[in-house]
């Protein structure tokens, strides 16, 4: 009996594109029940930037398992609390010159947009959130309101109200002259827009196709946001915790979010766990409890996400990041010039690269095929059109070329070549 496809929800998704049981994960592999490799390009959708059953995060683990630490604390304080909250400001905050706060609440990145966009709310007393074209921020219902994907959307089987869409930089309509646009409405007492609480945003979009904002738009809806009152709140779940070769994925930009959701990454070895980082004002305006979630004190994640953190003690992973990231680009534009007159074209930032085929069918067939050769990824983007490589930050050049081989090949054999 396949005890999966008999009494498994029909929601199923990932187990259809990979229709394989998987038995064992080490670093950026994993293996099937009959003892099939395949080299890991998705990475647990970004979560396990830190590879598979990463040995230096899971020593740890099994020592505070041994020790009869606390597992489940709801937002009382433990050690493991204390010393991840220590590592994160001293090792990445600090260092960069940020203030915030840090706000555990249920571990999943769709419970912290809902907590960043309910505080956003409290903060400014408004009700509007502006959203972009192609974001994706989660499926509970605040969260798929500001998501852009009417797969999604419509599942929902009720309305999605008080937000308002808007042109991401790199979709059509959007730019400068978009944001000028949307100035002008709000400014305009005959516009009919309400000024919103907040702005939400992926400086780099990941399941809507790997669209990277620039630092000069990113600064221009800044600025628009400051005007108007209203926050900004960056969705880093999958692009941050290093995936871009910075710890955040909008660093060097000028922008200084309000607000910063994380997730995926942050706990290390895949266990669940989610932060707001919130600037101190805006923290103020919690009262205590209003946003409580039962798994909020998962400790093994912050054993986990504090051993995690000495990743960044030095610049090293990311420096590797950034040239891992440069041979998976090059290797992707090369694709993309290859087949040009397709209209393929690459893009990305650092371990989050992509290229788009213009044809979902196209790309699934192509993750068919890598499939049965030993390499996933997951498609993204308009339609699934785009090919999204998120291998774990610390794979092996071999690993990694080989990966990207296959993934050559795969296409290769798509186009007829």
């Amino acid at each position: 009996m396949d005890w999966f496809a008999t009494h498994e929800s029909e929601i199923r998704a990932y187990s259809r594109v990979y229709p394989a049981v998987f038995v064992k994960g080490d670093n950026a592999r994993q293996t099937d029940e009959q003892g099939k490799e395949y080299i890991d390009f998705y990475a647990g959708a970004g979560v396990l930037n830190f590879g598979h059953n990463n040995p230096r995060l899971i020593q740890p683990v099994i020592q505070y398992l041994q020790s009869g630490g606390v597992l489940h604390s709801l937002d009382m304080m433990t050690p493991a609390k204390r010393e991840f909250i220590k590592a994160f400001v001293e090792t990445i905050l600090k260092p960069r010159q940020m203030d915030y706060k840090l706000q555990f609440m249920g571990p999943t990145g769709t419970n912290a947009v809902e907590a960043a966009l309910k505080l956003a709310r409290k903060v400014t007393g408004r009700s509007e959130v502006v959203a972009f074209t192609q974001g994706f921020h989660g499926m509970t219902l605040g969260a798929l309101a500001c998501t852009a994907n009417s797969y999604f959307r419509d599942a929902a089987g009720t309305p999605l109200p008080h937000v308002t869409r808007w042109p991401f930089e790199t979709h059509a309509g959007g730019g400068l002259d978009s944001l000028n646009g949307l100035r002008a409405l709000y400014e305009n007492s005959s516009g009919g827009m309400q000024r919103p609480a907040a702005f939400i945003l992926e400086t780099l979009q990941a399941e809507g196709g790997v669209n990277l904002a620039s630092p000069a738009w990113l600064q221009a809806l800044q600025q628009l946001a400051r005007d108007l009152g209203a926050l900004i709140i960056v969705d880093d779940i999958q692009s941050g915790c290093g995936r871009t070769g910075s710890y955040f994925s909008f660093e060097g930009s000028g922008l200084e979010p309000d607000i910063i959701t994380l997730a995926k990454g942050i706990g290390g070895i895949g266990t669940p766990m989610a932060m707001n980082l919130v600037k101190p004002e805006h923290d103020a305006h919690w009262q205590p409890g209003e946003h409580t979630g039962t798994f909020r004190g998962q400790n093994i994640s912050f054993i986990a996400g504090r051993e995690a953190l000495r990743y960044f003690e030095d610049d090293d992973l990311l420096a590797e990041t950034r040239r891992k990231g440069a041979i998976m680009a090059e290797h992707l534009a090369g694709i993309a010039q290859r087949y040009a007159a397709q209209g393929f074209c690459a893009r990305g930032k650092g371990m989050m690269q992509a290229l788009d085929t213009g044809d979902g069918s196209l790309t699934k067939a192509i993750a068919r095929d890598c499939f049965e050769h030993g390499m996933l990824f997951g498609p993204c983007g308009i339609g699934g059109a785009v090919i999204k490589l998120l291998p774990p930050l610390t794979i092996a050049d071999a690993e990694l070329h080989r990966g990207l081989d296959i993934l050559g090949q795969a296409i290769d054999r798509q186009m007829g070549g």
